[in-house]
């Protein structure tokens, strides 16, 4: 059947117009693709840049704990362990995209005192809180929208290393 059959043949020629009209649907399903993908595929981009932050932050923190613990280890006092440990952690940052100002925690933890005796354990946890991008600081403090990530890493201190004198 003809739309000219459904229309009847006594219609006016602006009926038939009208019916033809409005059961025209080309480029409805461009505009329909167009809108629905742009509605998926948005989410989906920022679930990727989301998922993609959060893990170089845990890169940047594995790394920067093995580093902080093999500096700390081969340093020559705890003083100086403690500062290459902190500078190995920012280097990691640094190297993952965290600017100076993300703030690590870096905790060193040691099995004998003074943590530099051979043989002892010096155990490093950095924690880093990623904050998801696109999300403005003072809804941060509002809504909590970071992920806290950490690592561990522990490193022994050479049994052969020379023992550094202590002055009475």
């Amino acid at each position: 059947m003809t739309r000219r059959a459904r229309v009847g043949r006594c219609a006016t020629a602006s009926q038939r117009e009208a019916v033809t009209r409005r059961r025209d649907d080309s480029g409805n399903a461009v505009v329909e693709f167009v809108v629905l993908g742009t509605l998926l595929l948005l989410p989906v981009v920022y679930l990727v840049l989301a998922a993609g932050r959060i893990q170089a932050g845990s890169f940047a923190v594995d790394g920067g704990a093995r580093a902080a613990a093999r500096a700390y280890t081969t340093a020559a006092d705890d003083a100086q362990g403690s500062a290459r440990a902190q500078a190995a952690v920012q280097l990691a940052l640094l190297d993952q995209g965290f600017g100076a100002g993300a703030g690590p925690e870096v905790q060193v933890a040691c099995s004998a005192t003074p943590c530099l005796t051979p043989q002892s354990r010096v155990v490093v946890q950095v924690s880093l809180d990623v904050v998801l991008p696109g999300v403005p600081g003072f809804l941060d403090r509002v809504i909590p929208a970071h992920v806290t990530v950490r690592a561990t890493h522990a490193a022994v201190v050479d049994a052969f290393r020379p023992r550094v004198a202590v002055l009475p």
